[in-house]
């Protein structure tokens, strides 16, 4: 913004004692946020210097900074304001793109255009690292025997740096050069050097800017050539074996995966990644092979391409998905990796995201909450209970704003919508006719997203003459907002987006459906603070997440959904809207012939009736209800501070504790616990249990009746203070597995030759009754000992 004004206009503000006042005020604002004590500070003040370094391939942080094509970046840049305001000492690394993701424009039939704009990082809120001569601060990367340079740049947000890497440097060839040119962009090659820069390079960027993560984070897979980087440190530095470093990095990982289908999960052929890391592996000291079955879930299969979700989840202890659905999808997907484990035990949990609300709140909403919230609301975002104040504010003043908003969003779409028609080459006659579109006063249905066909932008309009009615009702008008990209390779997304534009130049849909070109976070910012209504239908359960309705639902929106996602923990009759119940089909086109049904239904039936209700001080009194529980329920369960809360005390802590005891006295723990993994490893199979006694067997059981159970294993040159013997007992299926069971571990009782176990189970319900053994490894110094083939069962 600075740069884009006059040396005039900025000498004479300068001069402007008035302006230099709010200046310095709103500077002082922010000396006292850098400086303030947070939450982490008070929770774990001996861990304050105990650095979490995440990474992530995109950071949506603001427009002002293209770094981001949508909800994955979002994320990130939401999770480091949130570690900001939360006190926590989190470091970022990603990748400085040259012309980031793509700028969208719509051709005169509806066909999406993409156009890349270069980014001028001299006038963005970036800085060049320097080193200590003055120079720019640069690693290198090997990239088939020839050295690729890395420039660091830094970005501060708040109180967490976050460091970019380009390789648009001359030192380069051209090339290599293009590595860091466009997001999501080029071929399979382009990403494996993309995913290497941010990964390898990110590691020795760390390390060349004097900073020595405790623990990592991978936001998805596409860092995960992080862990190489820092296995081949520790063997260089530390005098540590491949598995040695391999025990320390698993213990020291958090792995985050967003995607709940197999296809969408960043996939090489092994030969391209050969060709790449060939040289860096044999330094590791490791065969080929036994790198390569890292990325597979089946290593003998030669025809399995390398996973770079399925490396990650082998190399850490602490993995989860993106909402309570997602996780128990992904332990479906992924538990051929751990073949023995039971799906729901496959350890992959459940973190459900969580948005940024000072990034997504409207400045006007934002104002409202501080006044009635009090101030916790702005100076402890860890008091989640402040939402909770939501019922203190009137309805009408509530309502009030939101009104105010919805204009706001209406004007924004006229102006934007008359630069779309301008670029175009439309007449003057339709450019003015612009100012007459959309209705500040009615109903507005906002859907803004990526147009990805299972997200199903289009479901809306299956019933065109059922939707012209709603839209032209006399009494109760609705109008719809659309908006979002397409991948550049995703035709079927564009024809989708090339539908809606048709429909929104039909005469019929005219003035009451508008599609806004190049969605990006001011667009998304304007829709989320200004509809009253969110609509997401896509296919459950390709939803891992979704975050857009969360943003909505701080403001205020009320969410119309398909259960998936986050929705099916946010969703109740007082916080909005559901299409069906959570069911799933085998045929796409029978899905979408009811849920259209189900979302038309509820259009009609409930949304439009609420929300046209109106009291006697014309206040839609029901309606603003459901806007306060809604913006209670997003505030207190699905802000980023509720989530990196979530982190910290599952995840963070617990990889910190196991780093800081690992590295004592020289790695010595780290090297006696890889050498008990082996053993565990090498023995395990030897293992035999040779009885199990029930004495109750054959007799019939009563609800709350106990009975003691008797294991005899032989455990071979296992010691029996190694394993946990656990009692597996619970109603039966029909496909004779035991239905919602709570281990119950078995004491060492006595040893004979054999080990000899005993344990006392209840018998919790009636109908058939079932019980089984296990036996996993158990050590104190580790996180989980759930390591894939390591379960004897009986």
């Amino acid at each position: 913004m600075l740069s884009q004004l006059s040396q005039e206009t900025l000498e004479k503000a300068a001069a402007d004692d008035g302006f230099i006042a709010s200046i310095d005020r709103v500077y002082q604002k922010y000396q006292d946020y850098i400086s303030r004590k947070n939450w982490f500070t008070y929770q774990y003040p001996d861990k304050t210097e105990n650095k979490i370094a995440y990474f992530s391939l995109e950071y949506g942080l603001d427009t002002g900074l293209p770094v981001y094509s949508g909800g994955l970046g979002v994320l990130s840049g939401d999770t480091l304001k949130s570690a900001s305001d939360l006190g926590i000492p989190m470091v970022a690394v990603g990748l400085l793109y040259r012309y980031g993701y793509f700028r969208q424009y719509l051709s005169s039939d509806g066909w999406q255009q993409e156009k890349y704009v270069e980014n001028d990082w001299y006038h963005m809120p970036v800085q060049p690292v320097k080193d200590e001569n003055g120079h720019p601060l640069k690693v290198i990367v090997d990239f088939l025997g020839t050295p690729v340079h890395i420039q660091i740049w830094k970005v501060s947000v708040g109180n967490v740096p976050l460091y970019l890497l380009d390789t648009n440097i001359s030192e380069n060839p051209s090339k290599f050069r293009e590595i860091t040119s466009v997001l999501y962009g080029g071929d399979k090659e382009m990403r494996i050097r993309q995913e290497i820069i941010l990964g390898i390079g990110g590691v020795k960027a760390l390390r060349a800017v004097g900073i020595e993560p405790s623990i990592y984070h991978m936001n998805e897979g596409h860092s995960w050539f992080l862990t190489l980087e820092r296995i081949r440190s520790l063997m260089h530095d530390k005098g540590l074996t491949f598995n040695e470093a391999s025990q320390f990095i698993w213990s020291t990982t958090v792995f985050t995966t967003h995607t709940p289908v197999p296809a969408g999960n960043e996939k090489f052929d092994p030969v391209l990644v050969k060709r790449y890391l060939e040289n860096y592996i044999s330094d590791l000291g490791i065969s080929w092979e036994q790198f390569i079955s890292i990325g597979k879930v089946f290593a003998d299969d030669e025809n399995e391409p390398f996973c770079m979700t399925v490396a990650a989840l082998r190399n850490s202890a602490f993995a989860n998905g993106v909402s309570k659905l997602h996780g128990k999808i992904s332990r479906e997907m992924w538990h051929h990796i751990w073949p023995e484990l039971p799906i729901p035990e496959v350890p992959i949990k459940s973190i459900t995201n969580g948005v940024h609300p000072r990034s997504w709140v409207s400045h006007d909403m934002d104002e409202l909450y501080e006044s009635y919230f009090g101030a916790d609301y702005r100076n402890k975002p860890d008091t989640l209970t402040a939402w909770e104040n939501i019922d203190k504010i009137p309805k009408a003043e509530l309502w009030r704003i939101h009104n105010k908003r919805r204009e706001r969003l209406v004007f924004f779409a006229r102006k934007r919508l008359k630069k779309q028609l301008l670029r175009s080459g439309a007449s003057q006659i339709e450019i003015q006719k612009a100012d007459q579109i959309l209705d500040p006063q009615i109903l507005t249905i906002g859907f803004a997203r990526r147009f990805s066909t299972y997200k199903r932008g289009n479901l809306i309009f299956s019933d065109i003459e059922r939707l012209l009615k709603l839209i032209h009702n006399t009494d109760t008008p609705i109008q719809i907002i659309l908006s979002g990209k397409a991948h550049p390779l995703d035709n079927p997304g564009k024809e989708i987006i090339k539908e809606i534009y048709h429909y929104t130049k039909d005469e019929q849909f005219h003035n009451r459906v508008i599609f806004l070109e190049d969605y990006d976070i001011n667009v998304a910012k304007y829709l989320v603070q200004g509809v009253d209504v969110w609509l997401n239908n896509p296919r459950r359960p390709l939803e891992a997440s979704g975050t857009s309705g969360m943003k909505a639902a701080l403001n205020g929106v009320l969410n119309l959904s398909v259960l998936d996602g986050w929705w099916c923990e946010g969703y109740a009759d007082e916080t909005g809207f559901k299409i069906g119940n959570g069911e799933e089909y085998d045929s796409n086109e029978i899905q979408d012939h009811l849920e259209a049904e189900m979302l038309y239904n509820t259009i009609e039936k409930e949304i439009v009736p609420l929300f046209y209700k109106r009291d006697k001080n014309n206040l839609p009194s029901y309606w603003v209800s459901k806007m306060k529980a809604t913006i209670s329920m997003a505030g207190k369960d699905f802000s980023s501070h509720r989530m990196l809360i979530d982190y910290t005390e599952k995840f963070y802590i617990p990889a910190i504790k196991a780093s800081i005891e690992f590295q004592k006295n020289d790695m010595e723990l780290a090297k006696s616990v890889t050498n008990w993994v082996d053993k565990m490893k090498q023995s395990w199979d030897s293992i035999r249990i040779t009885d199990v006694h029930i004495p109750e067997m054959d007799s019939t059981l009563y609800v709350g009746q106990k009975f003691p159970i008797t294991i005899s294993i032989n455990l071979g040159e296992i010691n029996p203070s190694d394993v946990s013997v656990e009692i597996i007992s619970g109603k039966l299926d029909s496909l004779e597995q035991i239905d919602n069971y709570k281990p119950v571990l078995a004491e060492l009782s006595h040893q004979n030759g054999n080990a000899v176990f005993s344990g006392e189970v209840t018998c919790l319900e009636s109908g058939r009754f079932g019980i089984t053994v296990r036996i996993i490894p158990k050590n104190e110094h580790l996180p989980h000992t759930f390591k894939p083939k390591l379960i004897q069962w009986w």
